[in-house]
C-alpha cells in the first residue's frame, strides 16, 4: 500500500506558497528558484572572506574548501524550491563565516589547541525516545555545559557586531523552521536559548549530518573529519571560561561510537531506549518534514528504507557489541517510560551510574522545568508505523536483538 506524499499530509502556509510561486513565474518552480537564488560556492566564499577575512590553516583539514564547494554545487543542482534555497544558502554562508572566524580565533590564541575536553556527557538514542527532554533536563545541572543554539550557530561575534546580536540572529534562524511549516514545532522545539545537537554544532565542517538531513543531495558524511572539527569548536567555546563537563547530544552518535570514544575516551554515553514502533516512524517523519521545508520532491519509500537500514543496524549492532563487551563500559541506559514516569528518579539513577553528584537543587529545577513545559505545548506529533511505510510486527522482529538485550518495553 502506497504511503501518502508530503503534499497530501501538509498544506504550506500562504506566504511560503506565494514565495515558491515566484520561482514558477520566472521559469519553473525549481529552475526559476535557481535563477532568483543561485547557490554559487565561489560567490559565497568571496562574501565570507570580505566579511571575516582569508581562510586560516588553524583548523587543519585542508580538504574543507573542496568539500564545501562540492556540497554547495550539489545543493544548487538539487530540486530546492525558492524558500528552500533561501534557507540553505543562508546556512551555507553562515557556516562559512563561522569556520573562518574559528580559524582566526585559534590564530589569535594558539593555546586553544591545548584545551582538554574532559569527560563529556553525550546523549544518544533514536528520535522520540526521550533524547531531547533528557538533554534539556541534564542541561539544568550547573556543573554541565550544553552548547546553546546562539553560540553553536555564531560561536564568535563578527567584527563590529554586538555579542548579544547573536541571540537575535539565531532566534530568526531557529524559529523560522516552524514558520515555514507550523507542524514542525510539535516535532521539535527550536529556540536560540535552548541546547542544540551536535548536528548543528558541526555544520561548518561541511561533512556532518546536518547537510544530509536537509537534502538527499548532500552525500555521505565524513565522520572522522567531523569529530576533529567537533573537538576544535568545543575547545574554542570553552577557552578562557570556567571548566565544566560538556553535555552533548545527537541520535547519529549511535552510528559513530568508535570515533566518539577515540575522540573522547572518558566520555559517558547516555543511551535512551523506546519501542522502535514509536521511534523509527518518527525519525522518518521528522527527516521528511525538514526536507519538505526545502523541496517538493521527497522519496518517502527510499527515506523509510534508508532510515530503517541505518538506525536498525546501529541499534542491533550496539546491543550486540555491548553484550560482547567490545565497547567501553561508559554507558548509561535511560528508558523512555521510566523517564516520563519519574524524571527526577531517572536522572538520579543516571548520575549514580556516572558517579556524579545529583543535587537537590538540580532535582527541584527538573520538577519546575517539567511543570512549566506541558506536553503538547505546540500540538501533538501524531504518527503510526504504517503511515510512514513500516509494519509494527516487522519492526519489532528486525530489532529483536536490541529489544531483548535492553529489555525495551513495548507500547
Amino acid at each position: 500500500m502506497a504511503i501518502a506524499s508530503m503534499a497530501e499530509r501538509y498544506a504550506r502556509p500562504d506566504w511560503v506558497r506565494r514565495l515558491n510561486a515566484m520561482g514558477e513565474s520566472v521559469g519553473g518552480r525549481v529552475e526559476g528558484a535557481r535563477k532568483l537564488v543561485p547557490i554559487d560556492p565561489d560567490a559565497l566564499l568571496e562574501q565570507a572572506v570580505r566579511d571575516v577575512g582569508e581562510p586560516s590553516s588553524a583548523f587543519g583539514d585542508p580538504a574543507w574548501q573542496p568539500r564545501f564547494e562540492t556540497l554547495a554545487r550539489a545543493l544548487d543542482a538539487s530540486p530546492l524550491h525558492l524558500v528552500g534555497r533561501l534557507l540553505t544558502k543562508q546556512e551555507l554562508l553562515r557556516s562559512l563565516r563561522t569556520r573562518l572566524a574559528l580559524g582566526h580565533a585559534v590564530d589569535a590564541a594558539p593555546s586553544i589547541e591545548g584545551e582538554r575536553i574532559e569527560a563529556p556527557v553525550i546523549v544518544t538514542g533514536p528520535a522520540r525516545s526521550g533524547t531531547s527532554i533528557l538533554f534539556e533536563l541534564l542541561s539544568l545541572d550547573p556543573t554541565l555545559r550544553a552548547p546553546l543554539a546562539f553560540e553553536a550557530l555564531h560561536p564568535i561575534a563578527p567584527r563590529g557586531a554586538e555579542a548579544d546580536g547573536r541571540r537575535a540572529w539565531s532566534e530568526c534562524e531557529q524559529e523560522i523552521w516552524a514558520d515555514v511549516q507550523p507542524e514542525f514545532a510539535a516535532i521539535h522545539e527550536l529556540r536560540s536559548d535552548l541546547p542544540v545537537e551536535c548536528v548543528t554544532l558541526t555544520a561548518p565542517c561541511f561533512c556532518g549530518p546536518h547537510w544530509t538531513m536537509v537534502s538527499q543531495a548532500a552525500g555521505i558524511p565524513d565522520y572522522a573529519r567531523m569529530f576533529d572539527f567537533h573537538r576544535r569548536i568545543l575547545q574554542v567555546l570553552q577557552h578562557g571560561g570556567p571548566r565544566r563537563n560538556w553535555l552533548l547530544k545527537t541520535p547519529g552518535h549511535l552510528m559513530t561510537l568508535d570515533l566518539l570514544f577515540a575522540t573522547y575516551p572518558d566520555a559517558w554515553v547516555v543511551q535512551t531506549h523506546r519501542d522502535p514502533t514509536r521511534t523509527m516512524p518518527s525519525t522518518v517523519s521528522t527527516t521528511a518534514m525538514v526536507q519538505w521545508m526545502r523541496t517538493d520532491q521527497i522519496d518517502l519509500d527510499l527515506l523509510a528504507a534508508t532510515i530503517a537500514g541505518v538506525f536498525g543496524f546501529a541499534l542491533n549492532n550496539v546491543a550486540e557489541r555491548r553484550a560482547r563487551h567490545e565497547l567501553p563500559d561508559r554507558f548509561v541506559d535511560v528508558h523512555f517510560q521510566k523517564l516520563l514516569r519519574d524524571p527526577v528518579a531517572a536522572v538520579g539513577a543516571a548520575y549514580d551510574r556516572m558517579g556524579r553528584f545529583f543535587s537537590a537543587e538540580h532535582a527541584d529545577a527538573i520538577r519546575r522545568y517539567v511543570a512549566e513545559k506541558p506536553k503538547g505545548k505546540f500540538g501533538v506529533h501524531q504518527y503510526t508505523p504504517e503511515a510512514w511505510g513500516f509494519s509494527a510486527d516487522e519492526l519489532r522482529k528486525n530489532l529483536d536483538p536490541y529489544i531483548a538485550f535492553f529489555g525495551v518495553a513495548l507500547e
